[in-house]
């Protein structure tokens, strides 16, 4: 008769409260996202704070950085030589080099490109500019200059005025430049535009033109040669310069002896005569005072 074999307990196929416990925390999203991502990152985060604690190795380490950053911009594509300005006059390509200020050869790096724009912008004669490094190490800087459009006689000096109104550069002497029109008083830069506008109204007449002068910051008086002049309203002052052109046209208005056409009140246009006419129709008065008595 064989021995009988030991009793074996059955292992319970379910789980331990600790095993059914953990089982349900990962099935929790933020719980298996704390273990795959939070314990590292920690554990990285611990590791880095421990390395920086010690001076000497954060100092190391900002030497080395230092040194790698310096071998990269010193490299020769990344050098720049030379700045060439095209395209602008020469006054001004020497204010550009003035105010940029660069000593080459350069770290392209070193360069604050909009820092340089907005300095150069900052020039009167200069509308718009732009920078841009090339290859070879070239700056290129492409402007636009600012056109004069006008002369104006301010209180202190001759300036020259773009479309604007805003300045350009100042001139010596008004002979310097015959081919722009002369407007003359306070305020007459801000309304530039207005002004340019008459004097394109007053093209038929542009040879015997003086200049444009600004009365109380208000209205403008449109002076002529043989000491004439057309005071001109405050509103529709175009309107009312052209229609004296009408007139002249048909006329001959302003070549007579008239010293002031005075527009400012359209319901009682005003001329003025000059001396010569004034004794004329003073002469011509007498006349008939004779003849009637």
């Amino acid at each position: 008769m064989q021995p009988m074999k030991p009793f074996k307990a059955r292992r319970d196929p379910a789980p331990s409260k600790t095993s059914y416990r953990f089982q349900r925390l990962w099935l929790t999203p933020v719980f298996r996202s704390i273990l795959r991502t939070g314990v590292p990152a920690f554990t990285i985060l611990a590791a880095v704070v421990w390395y920086l604690s010690d001076d000497a190795r954060v100092d190391a380490l900002r030497e080395h950085a230092a040194d790698l950053r310096a071998s990269v911009e010193q490299r020769p594509e990344f050098m720049v030589n030379l700045m060439r300005i095209e395209n602008v006059s020469e006054e001004v390509a020497e204010d550009i080099r003035e105010i940029t200020a660069v000593d080459f050869p350069v770290s392209s790096f070193d360069l604050d490109l909009a820092l340089m724009r907005a300095n150069i912008e900052e020039l009167d004669a200069v509308a718009q500019a732009s920078l841009v490094v090339r290859a070879g190490g070239i700056l290129d800087v492409e402007v636009v200059e600012r056109v004069p459009a006008i002369v104006w006689r301010g209180r202190e000096a001759l300036e020259l005025l773009d479309v604007t109104g805003h300045r350009v550069t100042p001139i010596e002497a008004r002979g310097d430049r015959q081919d722009l029109q002369l407007i003359a008083g306070d305020g007459a830069d801000v309304v530039v535009p207005e002004a340019l506008e008459l004097l394109a109204a007053a093209q038929p007449i542009s040879n015997r033109i003086r200049g444009l002068l600004r009365v109380g910051e208000r209205r403008w008086d449109l002076v002529l040669d043989r000491n004439q002049r057309i005071m001109l309203p405050e509103a529709d002052a175009v309107t009312a310069l052209e229609r004296v052109l009408a007139l002249n046209t048909i006329n001959e208005l302003l070549s007579r002896d008239l010293v002031i056409v005075d527009l400012r009140d359209a319901r009682r246009p005003t001329l003025r005569l000059g001396v010569e006419a004034q004794e004329f129709l003073f002469q011509i008065s007498n006349d008939k005072a004779k003849d009637d008595a």
